[in-house]
């Protein structure tokens, strides 16, 4: 195999890997936040804050040269992901 593209295979086996962490890091935040929300009677989804957060991400990425669509349709599958924990978690 070229050794340069070897190199970039690397790189970006090596950057999964930390994105995969970093999700699972996420979602121990958000699993602990639902449970707290579950114990206070909060509602598992926070619009307000969802938009802010929306905002603020679209605009890093456009800082670091990444397609703001993208950026949001991630962050919303996210979003989404995280209140359906924390709907379950309100069940239960």
């Amino acid at each position: 195999m070229d050794q340069t593209l070897k190199r970039y295979r690397e790189s970006i086996d090596n950057i999964d890997a930390a994105l995969v962490f970093m999700l699972a890091e996420r979602f121990k935040v958000t699993q602990a936040v639902g449970e707290y929300k579950a114990t206070h009677d909060l509602p598992p989804a926070d619009p307000g804050r969802e938009e802010r957060q929306i905002a603020r991400l679209r605009q890093l990425a456009v800082d670091a040269n990444l397609d703001p669509d993208f950026t949001e349709k991630f962050l919303r599958f996210i979003i989404d992901e995280v209140i359906r924990h924390h709907e379950r978690l309100r069940e239960g």
